[in-house]
């Protein structure tokens, strides 16, 4: 295989890394820097981030999961995963480098697993993904009530691009993907009662937008501290395309900020 091939490959294995909070590619979000590829199979992608400070847990877990799909393409030799810019980018390349899992690497400032938290962000990302369906489904049917979203089942589902989304998003957390299994469930894949559901759906909305909102602001902060990355960012639904123009500073101001721990 060619190296331009296996450069596109090595991209198209990064499609399926996430950022854990943003709900989107880091190929979307413009967080791969770089893809290098030698013509023994040997690999070097390098990432980057909107900030120095991001989270290092999430920090981690995009870096390790990028070497983990790109070590499983047939044709690599040698995985190597470098984080850019990030104040602990010695501490994770590190450990990245000896394969020494997150414990390994972060020692007793490793309090938790990461499947905990991959788990936190996988129920969160379902939440928003619902929401986002059934606000189509109330769209299209005006007469539909917010009650009466307890009857919608998969299988009533438009077929839309968000219906694909939370189609992953329920395997992913176990949850059934047949046409008769109900939409509106909790991270268990329990109904809500009727009388909750409206308040359920605000929150849901809550979640949503608030993903949504830190998704732009992150963006945004990546193309200021990297005006090159916005060439290599996809465009978000309903956002405009900044075809290499960084963001102007003022753009931020009407944000909030994201809260303490937000990945990027």
């Amino acid at each position: 295989m060619a190296a331009e091939s296996r450069e596109l490959a090595a991209r198209a294995a990064l499609d399926a890394v996430h950022d854990p909070e943003l709900d989107e590619p880091i190929t979307d979000l413009g967080f791969v820097r770089s893809v290098t590829v030698t013509s023994d199979g040997a690999l070097t992608v390098r990432l980057r981030l909107p900030t120095s400070f991001c989270s290092p847990n999430f920090a981690y877990l995009m870096a390790s999961d990028s070497k983990d799909v790109l070590t499983a393409l047939p044709w690599t030799r040698d995985v190597a995963v470098l984080l850019d810019d990030h104040h602990d980018s010695d501490l994770i390349n590190r450990g990245l480098a000896a394969d020494a899992g997150y414990r390994g690497t972060f020692g007793a400032e490793a309090e938790k697993d990461l499947e905990a938290l991959r788990l936190t962000f996988r129920r969160k990302a379902h939440t928003a993904a619902m929401e986002r369906v059934l606000a189509l489904v109330l769209r299209e049917n005006p007469d539909l009530a917010e009650e009466d979203l307890q009857d919608v089942v998969l299988g009533d589902l438009p077929d839309a691009a968000a219906s694909g989304a939370l189609l992953r998003r329920r395997a992913a957390l176990g949850l059934g993907v047949a046409p008769s299994d109900p939409v509106l469930v909790d991270e268990d894949g329990r109904r809500y009662p009727p009388g909750e559901i409206p308040l359920r759906l605000r929150f849901a909305r809550a979640v949503r937008v608030s993903i949504d909102g830190n998704a732009h602001f992150c963006r945004g902060l990546l193309r200021t501290r990297y005006p090159q990355s916005a060439g290599d960012q996809s465009p978000r639904a309903g956002e405009p395309v900044h075809a290499g123009v960084p963001a102007h500073p003022g753009e931020l101001l009407h944000l909030t900020a994201p809260p303490k721990g937000n990945a990027s």
